[in-house]
């Protein structure tokens, strides 16, 4: 059975946010990815998979690679594709986790490239923070771009998009934000619990969200004196961020 042309239409119009909401559904692409919402419990619609692959997903239709070209977004398409139904959107009181909990979460202040956002998502789930707050301008995390920027963790996060001053004004624990008036994060005391707050790509934390930072933050910049960039990726510094946290 070969791929219908009414299929191509729905893949490939699930590239854009209005589509994915009208019909609830988002793309993952690659074996990996889509095996780890499989496993995850997410509902798929359609798995198509070129004949290699089939004994791994036994429920899917075969598409020669041709076809597959057809309805993947990328450039070299990895023998598996997806659609999923989104799941019901999470909010910040029907979560399991909420930001009275002693644990360590992230807060997405638009962040709003999408290969950022995936990174992010994998960094989370990395470094063990399951939970995502997300403002309403940051990237939608079923942009198929995205999903395959986390190379499979977006099976593993909780996404939770919320207002984030509403969210931080209730926060009964530290609210830590990288800044560039902060204190240097390797000299500064970091607790286990907290939400640490990563802003936008060229304008950095809002306005509304600063005041509601409890703990300043600054990555430093270790060769001051010479021509360097001005400032880290947010994918980056989230990194970092995570990464001298969970030192501690």
């Amino acid at each position: 059975m070969s791929v219908s042309k009414n299929q191509i239409k729905l893949v490939k119009s699930l590239d854009f946010k209005k589509n994915r909401r009208k019909e609830g559904l988002f793309v993952a692409e690659g074996p990996k990815v889509v095996g780890d919402l499989l496993r995850a419990g997410f509902t798929s619609h359609f798995i198509f998979a070129t004949e290699s692959y089939l004994k791994d997903f036994r429920n899917a239709l075969a598409v020669t690679d041709e076809e597959l070209r057809k309805l993947s977004f990328l450039q070299h398409p990895q023998g598996v594709l997806g659609v999923f139904q989104i799941p019901a959107p999470l909010t910040p009181q029907t979560s399991s986790i909420s930001p009275h909990s002693s644990v360590l979460a992230l807060a997405l202040d638009g962040v709003q490239d999408p290969g950022n956002m995936g990174t992010i998502i994998r960094i989370a789930d990395w470094f063990g923070i399951d939970t995502i707050y997300c403002s309403p301008d940051t990237a939608d995390a079923y942009n198929p771009k995205v999903v395959q920027a986390t190379m499979g963790s977006i099976a593993h996060v909780h996404l939770i998009y919320c207002d984030l001053v509403e969210l931080l004004s209730h926060a009964d624990c530290p609210v830590y934000g990288t800044l560039l008036d902060g204190q240097d994060i390797y000299r500064q005391e970091l607790s286990s619990e907290g939400i640490i707050v990563m802003g936008n790509e060229g304008n950095g934390i809002s306005e509304a969200v600063r005041p509601l930072i409890t703990h300043r933050l600054l990555i430093p910049n270790f060769n001051p004196h010479a021509a360097t960039a001005e400032s880290l990726n947010v994918a980056i510094a989230t990194a970092i961020t995570c990464s001298e946290f969970r030192r501690r």
